[in-house]
Formats: C-alpha cells, structure tokens, sequence
C-alpha cells in the first residue's frame, strides 16, 4: 500500500505510529523519546521535500544521521535516535504503510558504553541527609535508593500499591513492565509513613502528588531530585543512577543474581550480569553496601 491510496502523511505516520506505542503499554519515557526522535526525522524530512512515508529513503536517514553529527549530538544519543527509527519504519512495513523499509540497512554509530554511576556511601548519606527535611522526596528517594524501581513506575504508583504490614511490608511496581512485588525495608516505611501524614487530603489515588493534589509527574520529580543532588554536592548523576546503586548493592552484598534480576524487573538476566563485572572491578574502598541509617 503506498502513501498515494493512503494519502498519509509522515505526521500522521508519526501519530498512528505513538498510538500503537500506547496500545502496547509502553513506558511514558519510552513513547516520549520515541515521538521527539520521530518529530525531528519527520521536520528533516521536510526540509528534503519528503512527505509521505513511501519518500523516505535510506540516503535521508543517512543524511540525517550526518546532520545530528554536525549539531553535536553523541554517537549515544543518535544511536537512540536510530533506535526509534528503526522500530517506526518496522511500524510501518507491518502496518502496510510501506513495501520496503528504509531503515533496515541503517547502521549504529558506535561509542563506548560508560560503566553505571554508583553511589558512594558518602554520596548516598547525602543525597539523603539533603532532602530529609522534605517529606515527599525523602520518601521518593529512599524508595528508588532501596527498591530500584524506574521512575515512571514510581510515579504510577498508588496508595493501593503499599502494603505496609508490619511482618512484611511490600510495594508493587509496574508501568509499561509486568508487576512485580518488591519488600520494602524499614526505612523505605518509615519515610513512606511519614510523608502520607502530610500528604494532602484528596480523591487522588496516586501515591506522590502536588500541594495542590495533582499526580507528581516524572519530569517534576527528576528536576526535584536534580535539584537534591546539587544540594547534596554530587556531580554527573542522574535518576537511574539510584536504581544503578541498588543494583549495585544488591549484588555487592550476595543477593543471588536471578533474585536481584526479578526484584528490578529486568527482561533479561544478562542485563543484570553487566554489573558483576564492574563490582568485582571496584575497590573495596569505594565499594557501597545497603544499609539502614
């Protein structure tokens, strides 16, 4: 079927292509950086008079390739970026958008994968001791420092989901990923009781709102946490690199390396795996244990 029975645009392409995402139950995160990689192809394409998805060649997203290198982007991000296209123009062949798919010959601009930041026991005291006196990021992020869960499935979270039962309290996550039920240790509790004391009042069922009762978006809570970071005096990290820490702690403490890869949701074992090597790499010095303070 070709863009001229269709009479389809690489915008509504685009716009079918983000609908299926969610159909499919795909992380927020992950139909956000999909639909942004998208839009630039879709603009660059534009620019070189390419319409509809039957104009799209595999010399434009070549070219495009060249022009996120001329605007400074890394090997990573356009290899993200390669990522979404791939996966919008396999969207398309099966959909019958398209006979032949462009991207398919397309190649991965390589670059050295850098190991997952860890906290140090310094850095982990901190990012804590700064945020104590806020209830609500206290609470987020002693969950992600001691549960490893992804952001957006902190954010999905409800009251509903927190069971804190004094023999054994538990939360369960889940997002665009199978739900899993991860325990929770005291201190997770104990920060997650004392921020519903002051949560406000209201229907909303999610568990991090806003003062004014609305869920704690994923874009605010990252800022939130950034902005801990700062105060806390850590330099080059991010969100993920708490659940990177709990991983890491995990595993620097003996937890069987299946039971660590269910407890995080990881799809596949070898993902969990990638840190072995890099533990066993570290000191004993700067090596970090969970612990309860």
């Amino acid at each position: 079927m070709s863009d001229e029975s269709t009479g389809l645009s690489l915008q509504d392409a685009r716009n079918q292509f983000i609908d299926y995402l969610k159909e499919k139950g795909r992380a927020s995160a992950t139909i956000l950086a999909y639909g942004k990689d998208i839009a630039q192809l879709v603009d660059f394409s534009l620019t070189r008079e390419k319409k509809s998805p039957e104009d799209l060649t595999t010399n434009d997203i070549d070219a495009f390739k060249a022009k996120l290198r001329s605007d400074n982007y890394t090997a990573k991000s356009i290899s993200r970026k390669v990522n979404s296209i791939k996966s919008f123009c396999r969207f398309l062949k099966s959909q019958g958008v398209i006979s032949d798919n462009p991207a398919s010959q397309v190649t991965h601009p390589k670059y050295e994968v850098s190991p997952p930041r860890i906290l140090t026991k310094m850095e982990y005291r901190a990012l804590r001791d700064a945020a104590r006196d806020d209830e609500r990021l206290s609470a987020i992020i002693e969950l992600l420092l001691q549960t490893g869960m992804r952001i957006g499935e902190l954010a999905n979270l409800t009251l509903d989901d927190v069971k804190l039962d004094k023999h054994q309290a538990t939360i369960r996550a889940y997002e665009s990923h199978d739900s899993r039920t991860i325990p929770l240790t005291t201190a997770a509790v104990k920060s997650i009781e004392t921020y519903i004391q002051i949560r406000p009042k209201t229907r909303e069922k999610t568990l991090f709102i806003t003062k004014t009762g609305n869920p704690f978006l994923v874009r605010n809570i990252r800022t939130a946490i950034d902005r801990y970071f700062k105060l806390a005096g850590i330099t080059d990290a991010k969100v993920n690199d708490l659940r990177h820490t709990f991983i890491a702690q995990q595993l620097a403490a003996g937890t069987p390396l299946v039971y660590v890869s269910k407890l995080v949701g990881h799809k596949r074992l070898s993902t969990t795996e990638k840190y072995l090597k890099f533990i066993e790499e570290k000191s004993q010095k700067d090596s970090v244990k969970l612990e309860e303070l």
